[in-house]
């Protein structure tokens, strides 16, 4: 029984459809690799997709970070914050630490 609750909640989360056309020789690479995995076409291609999905999500956030920290780099170049108390504290204890 609770085998069938399974298959009905995986047929309700794959309630949606992906479909592809792909020439003799990519349908060959594919079910040779999904083969050599011991997997099926589709498990494969879903993993597939999914792992270039998520590696091309991060790298848009990893470039957006970047982006954003590289200008805010420059703007605290150009526009440095004042010396404060708690600085001058913190620069006199690490001289006294490392005797620069």
């Amino acid at each position: 029984m609770p085998r069938a609750a399974s298959k009905s909640r995986l047929g309700r989360a794959r309630a949606q459809r992906l479909e592809t056309r792909v020439t003799a020789e990519q349908k060959n690479l594919i079910e040779r690799a999904a083969a050599l995995q011991g997997r099926t076409i589709t498990d494969f291609v879903l993993t597939s997709v999914q792992d270039a999905a998520r590696r091309t999500i991060e790298e848009h956030q990893k470039l957006e970070l970047s982006v954003r920290d590289s200008e805010a780099f420059v703007e605290a170049l150009l526009n440095p914050r004042p010396f404060n108390d708690r600085l001058r504290d913190t620069v006199r204890r690490y001289r006294a630490a490392t005797g620069v």
